[in-house]
């Protein structure tokens, strides 16, 4: 996380995550060749020959074969100060966590969301 110089990229990153689509990526030059070249194997598929069935076609394809990886220290409060301005990150993601958690960091964390009733 220490490499995003420009939140504006994190924008993105979140469009994509939560509806795989990044609005005005592509020119419509760009588009047409891509229907083009998919248009057999979206009716394969029982999709419709129009625009936006194609593009819905891209879009499965798209979410069920990209995988994204990102990495964020927990260190500090960028990744949950992120996390709220961009809520996909933690939606639309699985979260590792590669290195076991202090007891004390457990306590802590369960003793925050305990609440007297």
């Amino acid at each position: 996380d220490s490499q995003i110089t420009d939140e504006r990229f994190l924008v993105f990153i979140n469009d994509f995550l939560s509806s795989g689509n990044i609005p005005d990526l592509f020119a419509r030059e760009e588009y047409d060749n891509m229907f083009s070249a998919i248009r057999n194997a979206a009716k394969f598929a029982n999709y419709a020959d129009d625009r936006e069935s194609l593009f819905q076609f891209f879009l499965d394809k798209v979410r069920s074969n990209l995988h994204l990886i990102l990495c964020h220290s927990p260190v500090g409060s960028t990744f949950r100060i992120r996390g709220r301005k961009f809520p996909a990150l933690i939606s639309c993601m699985v979260l590792d966590v590669f290195h076991p958690w202090p007891r004390d960091a457990l306590i802590d964390v369960a003793e925050r969301f305990m609440v007297v009733l």
